[in-house]
């Protein structure tokens, strides 16, 4: 048994995990990360196949926060920010079965065929309503209070399914859209507030938060092999099985067992994988060897895996007391990635389209990557990712690959007018996608402060709170970062 010391041991080398640990690193400390999969960054992988470069996670991030446009300066060396171009403002909404572009502007909004007349004037009167007094207020009785029913149906609805693949029904708008929130709140209303927002001074690194659509050049996996390659692989252990751990007055005692000399992208024998050092790093074996059983002392424990799996991960609290955060309901989605060497359909113009749910499709939307980013398709070639499932169609995702791509290509081929078939057909299902901020949330952060508070030295983190986007996983990490730090 091997026995090792280590200040601070981090669960989990998705985006969360791999940044703190990178800004641990840059602070002085020599944090270690354990991941359970053979290869870093959780749901983010990019894969290069056939002229196309597809991701089987998230498609895209929004730069949203200051901390997110600091870490692509921080890591300028080893990956490259690519803001979506053309088209990457413009999304369409399904209404009636045919895709309407979202209004962008007062004109737009006045001519748009998405909103009742009785809503466009009715947006016209919101910076003049009074705020909302209900701190759990659903994203739907705020939106219906303050713009309308069709507004809620042709916007919001649409825009929820494309973060959340939620019910706006069900969300609460302080925990899951908390800019929106607080619009309302501090300035009395969403259109007034956001005018006095922008006209309020920024430093230079708020400026940075453009709100651009963005990935990265290649793919977000190169995102994720510069943290891996600036953390370094010795501070990272892949293949971890049977985590356990236990609390003692001075810290953490943690044990698991794991392959014997484990190297992400390499198969049992030590080559390489095809793609395993690039964006198209896939699954990988570890080399052959026997399991060893480590065990390591830490002051700090931070957890960054989801809700559904601390009662394994945390075996010192007993799991009646983890109850409110596996109350956590997660959206199961299923996307599709297709790609045409030769596009003959609809001009692909645009971020992509949403659809709302009381069009009653089988679809959350279609986005085009290749109309906004470079080289994610052949030349005059398209790449389309199709999302179905979330909440409103959760018996999707039990159903057959083949019965998946025929609902997929169904749909582009009716609101898109795509002849024959794709070149590139894959299939990617995530059971536990998104975490849904419904109305147990703050019963759920009570839990985690109270969990916190009675550890010393133990942090929960990841998208079981503090957001569920790319740029707030990187703004969570980079705030734990600073406070383990700066903590004497």
């Amino acid at each position: 048994m091997k026995t090792e010391n280590r200040e601070i041991i981090i669960i989990g080398a998705g985006l969360t995990g791999l940044t703190l640990a990178y800004y641990l690193k840059k602070k002085g400390r020599t944090p270690l990360v354990l991941e359970k999969s053979d290869r870093p960054g959780g749901v983010i992988q990019s894969h290069a196949e056939k002229g196309f470069t597809y991701e089987s996670g998230p498609n895209t991030g929004v730069l949203s926060t200051k901390e997110i446009a600091l870490l692509f300066e921080d890591l300028s060396q080893h990956c490259t920010l690519e803001t979506g171009e053309g088209g990457a403002n413009k999304r369409y909404v399904m209404k009636n079965g045919r895709w309407e572009p979202l209004p962008s502007g007062l004109l737009s909004a006045v001519k748009t065929p998405l909103f009742t007349l009785k809503d466009k004037f009715r947006i016209l009167g919101e910076p003049f309503r009074k705020p909302g007094n209900n701190p759990d207020e659903s994203v739907a009785d705020m939106v219906r209070r303050r713009l309308g029913k069709s507004f809620l149906d042709y916007a919001v609805d649409p825009f929820i399914s494309g973060i959340y693949a939620g019910d706006p029904s069900r969300l609460v708008t302080r925990y899951a859209l908390p800019k929106l929130y607080a619009l309302e709140q501090n300035y009395g209303s969403f259109i007034r507030g956001s005018i006095k927002k922008s006209r309020e001074p920024k430093s230079d690194d708020e400026k940075k938060a453009t709100r651009k659509v963005f990935s990265v050049k290649g793919g977000l996996g190169n995102l994720i092999s510069a943290l891996e390659k600036e953390i370094g692989r010795e501070n990272i252990r892949y293949g971890v099985r049977d985590l356990k751990t236990a609390h003692s007055g001075n810290g953490f005692t943690v044990s698991f067992t794991t392959s014997a000399g484990a190297v992400p992208g390499r198969d049992t024998s030590g080559r390489p994988v095809p793609g395993g050092e690039g964006p198209a790093a896939g699954s990988a074996g570890n080399e052959a060897g026997a399991a060893d059983t480590i065990t390591m002392e830490c002051s700090r424990l931070v957890s960054t895996a989801g809700g559904y799996a601390l009662p394994e991960i945390l075996t010192f609290i007993p799991p009646a007391e983890l109850d409110p955060i596996l109350s956590l309901n997660y959206a199961g989605v299923v996307q599709v990635a297709a790609g045409y060497s030769r596009w003959t359909g609809t001009p692909l113009d645009a971020f992509g389209g949403l659809v709302p749910s009381r069009e009653k499709r089988q679809i959350l939307g279609i986005l085009f990557p290749s109309a906004i980013f470079r080289e994610r398709a052949p030349e005059g070639g398209a790449l389309l990712s199709v999302f179905l499932g979330g909440t409103r169609n959760r018996e999707l995702i039990t159903k057959s690959d083949e019965e998946i791509t025929d609902i997929a290509l169904g749909e582009i081929r009716r609101t898109l007018g795509a002849e024959g078939e794709p070149d590139l057909l894959k299939v990617f299902r995530y059971e536990k996608a998104i975490p849904q901020y419904e109305i147990s949330t703050g019963e759920r952060l009570e839990c985690i402060g109270e969990l916190e508070g009675r550890y010393p030295g133990l942090i929960l983190a990841g998208n079981i709170r503090d957001g569920i986007g790319m740029a707030d996983r990187v703004k969570q990490a980079r705030i734990i970062a600073d406070m383990i730090t700066e903590a004497r």
